[in-house]
């Protein structure tokens, strides 16, 4: 049985999200390495809604914010060559990345 290694990724924002995961790809292509993924999991919707005005008084007009963290997967093969690759790109500070071993 081989060993696997499963990337997690998530971030708030989806175009550098997509960039990081652009790159894993092209670096798991060059090697010759098959990657399954990436798998997109359930989207998190933070919610916050406030008042418009400072004070209370006046209309009841409300703010609505919102934040989506979007999370994906990958899955490729363990390859030191590949991991230590993967592991030398430059990613940006607002994406969060877990490189987990599978037995």
């Amino acid at each position: 049985m081989t060993s696997r290694t499963r990337i997690k990724l998530a971030s708030a924002d989806i175009g550098k999200l997509n960039d990081v995961i652009e790159a894993i790809r092209e670096i798991s292509k060059k090697s010759g390495i098959n990657i399954h993924g990436p798998i997109p999991l359930p989207t998190k919707k933070l919610k916050i809604t406030t008042r418009k005005s400072p004070c209370g008084d006046g209309k009841a007009s409300f703010d609505r914010f919102e934040m989506r963290i979007h999370k994906r997967v990958i899955d490729l093969p363990s390859d030191e060559r590949v991991l230590h690759n993967i592991m030398r790109l430059t990613i940006p500070k607002d994406v969060n990345v877990e490189i987990e071993m599978l037995g």
